[in-house]
């Protein structure tokens, strides 16, 4: 079992906060989504989370300990972060790529072990990579790619996997092929996973847990159908909307209250009158 939290953590960039006071609990072995606007600070708490920034005021524990007191180096075989849109070495294949998650448990004296292969050809086995491990990463398709950066992070061998906007340019096929993985990593491995999400549905579909952000705080926390509730997405994200269950897994779909024929007023018609 592994915690994660924080504690009253204001968080922010060059002294402007940006998260402010929020009080968050990881629950230990499910899935949790951090929905919210554009701005509202999901992956600044994300990034303090995995100890990319450190809180101006209040603290982010790891089991129980400051973060940013424990050893770089023990904190990444802990927690795993794979960030929005990285950026692969030029000529790296998806093996070398995925071998790279095993850096926080090499040694200055100790070679690559039989651990750290069995480790690598693991992840690229759940990922579904095995067969094209030789390829070049910039030759892959978006999907593919995406993978191999989940298969580096499970390679970490971390119990805590942190994703921001794992779906992120993906078409919708690849959006839920990479959401449906993370659900078996889960389920399977009972691995620990959070992530910051824009699409309401895959988080009330895939997560556990939600944390709803607004203007820098959490607005709400708590099981899908607790949170997801109309009055919610009134407040946080400003739009009139019906929450109905969806008709394949029963979690909460939330569907806008207006359609092309009664759009919210933005101002005039800018189409030219013929």
């Amino acid at each position: 079992m592994t915690r994660l939290e924080t504690r009253g953590a204001v968080i922010g960039y060059g002294g402007a906060p940006i998260v402010r006071g929020v009080d968050v609990a990881v629950p230990d072995g499910q899935i949790t989504a951090i929905v919210g606007p554009n701005g509202c600070g999901k992956s600044t708490l994300l990034r303090a989370l995995v100890r990319l920034l450190e809180p101006s005021e209040g603290t982010v524990l790891l089991d129980g300990d400051d973060i940013h007191r424990i050893p770089t180096r023990e904190v990444a075989r802990r927690v795993g972060l794979l960030p929005q849109a990285p950026i692969a070495p030029a000529g790296i294949t998806v093996k070398e790529l995925v071998a790279r998650g095993r850096t926080p448990h090499q040694k200055v004296l100790r070679p690559w072990s039989a651990a750290d292969e069995t480790a690598v050809m693991s992840a690229l086995h759940s990922t579904a990579l095995t067969e094209i491990q030789d390829a070049v990463v910039d030759e892959l398709s978006g999907g593919q790619r995406q993978r191999a950066w989940i298969a580096m992070a499970l390679a970490q061998d971390t119990p805590l996997m942190l994703l921001d906007e794992p779906t992120t340019y993906l078409d919708i096929a690849h959006q839920f092929d990479v959401l449906d993985l993370l659900h078996r990593l889960n389920n399977r491995q009972q691995r620990t996973i959070v992530m910051v999400v824009h699409d309401l549905h895959q988080a009330a579909r895939y997560a556990h847990h939600v944390i709803a952000m607004h203007d820098g705080e959490v607005a709400a926390s708590g099981a899908p159908a607790e949170v997801f509730t109309e009055d919610l997405i009134r407040r946080v994200f400003s739009l009139e909307a019906r929450v109905l269950p969806d008709p394949v897994t029963g979690t909460p779909l939330v569907v806008p209250a207006h359609g092309p024929g009664g759009a919210r007023d933005h101002g005039p018609d800018p189409r030219p009158t013929p």
